[in-house]
């Protein structure tokens, strides 16, 4: 006797579809799982016997033999519990039901209640890709997958509410997606909080506004951190795509909040340095997302760089080239999206105050020189804003002048943001950091002014290609935020100006 239940599976944040086939003939009692199962999925043999009874149905005393198909393809997980189980009573011919236009998702506990798992939006978009009319999963999961248009999504606690569906005894409703606005606080961060640092408040609205990576060095206390803790409320609005493309790999990691399923909100992940290199790049024997995934269409918060270890810095270079982090191991490779804004903080020196107009530095130039050293220039060229926070003085932090609100400037970023959404439709791309080497031809005009100065830079500073094009990209994003359509000489002169750093502090 034999029964096919459809699933799905998932590897990284890539699904696909999976036949659960259940054989149960005569012979010696034997229950065998195949197809590239992992411990978690053989396991399932002892949850869907002990379900099965608790449930009230019988377990079959013949051969069972459970088929995971396409069997070149490893099954991780207890996500196969429920379509195995069902796959079961079919074949046993305890239950007669039709379900070739529905997939069944979830882990079965042993008195056959249904657990959550990870990664049900991604499954739910494989099931719709693949003309799946309906989709059975744990009612924890439910309003995730239900995020997803064009498939009815059924959210179950029990096995016996799947049987009494079926049978006609109670129907489910499908679940609907509400996303609800999340409570507003009065305490958030503001940049109305910060006082004084005009330059780098400048920096964070460039890079907010075009997604451009901004390094911060200053002494202690002059509210680096402070400013970096404040960038999410400037950052432009998520669009739909970006919100499940996020929302996908935060599920796949099991970090999604179960009252707010979709992520409408700019990750912002700020790791200690202490960080191990498959924390920040993604791993396990099935890879799964790191820091810098996790961090994708949002800020990737690094503070305290030099602390950080050389290998988990160096690692970063080519994601944030690429915008994608690809993790191989021996059951196969994972790519990730990791198209992040990095935002790094550091101190000029160890003590902190090389170069502080007041307070004497400490340090040896060997000490400051081994220090800034930990920052490789290749790591250093990737970083398109380099901002100095000098320490505030007191009549900037005394004064009753008012400072700009996180909504005056977010107001602004997100007209130079939907600016370049607009400019780059049906490309791919939606930020200026994110311009290929060809559209850079195509979209950073210069004035003949412009031209020429920036000419004469790229030679007198000895800049570098990359150098050339961030400079490029970051000089496009101030020309939006000012509404012109040409890139002026202002705008390459301010593009430089956040440049300069590494000659000051990198000289040597």
């Amino acid at each position: 006797m034999f029964a096919s239940i459809k699933s799905v599976g998932v590897f990284g944040i890539e699904s696909y579809m999976v036949d659960v086939e259940a054989d149960v003939s005569g012979g010696l009692p034997a229950f065998d799982i195949v197809g590239l199962p992992d411990t978690a999925v053989k396991e399932s043999r002892d949850r869907v016997r002990s379900a099965l009874k608790n449930c009230g149905y019988k377990f079959p005393t013949g051969r069972i033999t459970i088929n995971l198909a396409p069997a070149d393809k490893k099954k991780e997980g207890a996500i196969y519990d429920l379509p195995i189980l069902l796959a079961i009573l079919n074949a046993s011919k305890q239950t007669a039901f039709s379900v070739s236009d529905c997939a069944f998702l979830g882990e079965v506990s042993l008195d056959g209640k249904i657990r959550p798992i990870n990664g049900v939006i991604a499954m739910a978009i494989s099931a719709k890709q693949s003309n799946i009319s309906n989709i059975f999963v744990p009612l924890d999961n439910a309003v995730e997958a239900a995020v997803i248009e064009g498939i009815s999504v059924f959210g179950v606690s029990t096995v016996k509410q799947i049987i009494d569906h079926f049978s006609g005894t109670a129907k489910l409703s499908p679940t609907t997606f509400s996303n609800e606005e999340k409570d507003s606080f009065d305490f958030l961060p503001d940049f109305s909080d910060v006082r004084g640092q005009v330059a780098a408040k400048k920096a964070l609205e460039i890079a907010a506004a075009g997604g451009h990576n901004i390094l911060l060095i200053g002494p202690p206390g002059s509210g680096k951190s402070m400013l970096a803790k404040r960038l999410p409320t400037i950052l432009p609005d998520m669009t739909f795509e970006e919100s499940i493309e996020t929302t996908k790999i935060h599920s796949v990691a099991g970090i999604l909040d179960k009252k707010h399923p979709l992520v409408t909100e700019r990750p912002f992940r700020s790791p200690h340095h202490s960080v191990s290199l498959a924390g920040l790049t993604g791993g396990g024997t099935v890879p799964k997302p790191g820091e810098i995934s996790l961090s994708h269409n949002g800020v990737l918060f690094l503070d305290e760089l030099p602390e950080f270890k050389r290998d988990v810095m160096e690692a970063m270079r080519q994601p944030i080239e690429d915008g994608k982090i690809t993790v191989s191991r021996v059951i196969g490779s994972v790519t990730y999206p990791s198209s992040v804004m990095l935002v790094a903080a550091m101190n000029p020196c160890p003590c902190g105050y090389y170069g502080h107009p007041t307070k004497p530095c400490t340090c040896t130039n060997k000490m400051v020189s081994k220090y800034l050293n930990k920052i490789s220039g290749p790591m250093l060229d990737r970083i398109d804003l380099h901002v100095e926070v000098p320490p505030v003085d007191y009549e900037s932090l005394n004064g009753n002048h008012t400072e700009e609100t996180s909504a005056q400037i977010k107001e602004r970023v997100n007209k130079a943001r939907n600016l370049q959404i607009n400019r780059y439709k049906g490309t791919g791309v939606n930020c200026n950091a994110n311009l290929t080497p060809k559209m850079l031809r195509e979209f950073c005009v210069l004035t003949e002014d412009a031209s020429k100065y920036l000419n004469r830079c790229f030679d007198e500073l000895g800049m570098s290609a990359r150098a050339y094009d961030r400079i490029l990209k970051v000089a496009r994003t101030i020309a939006d935020l000012s509404e012109s359509e040409m890139i002026e000489k202002k705008h390459i002169l301010s593009a430089i100006r956040f440049r300069t750093l590494d000659r000051k502090y990198w000289a040597e």
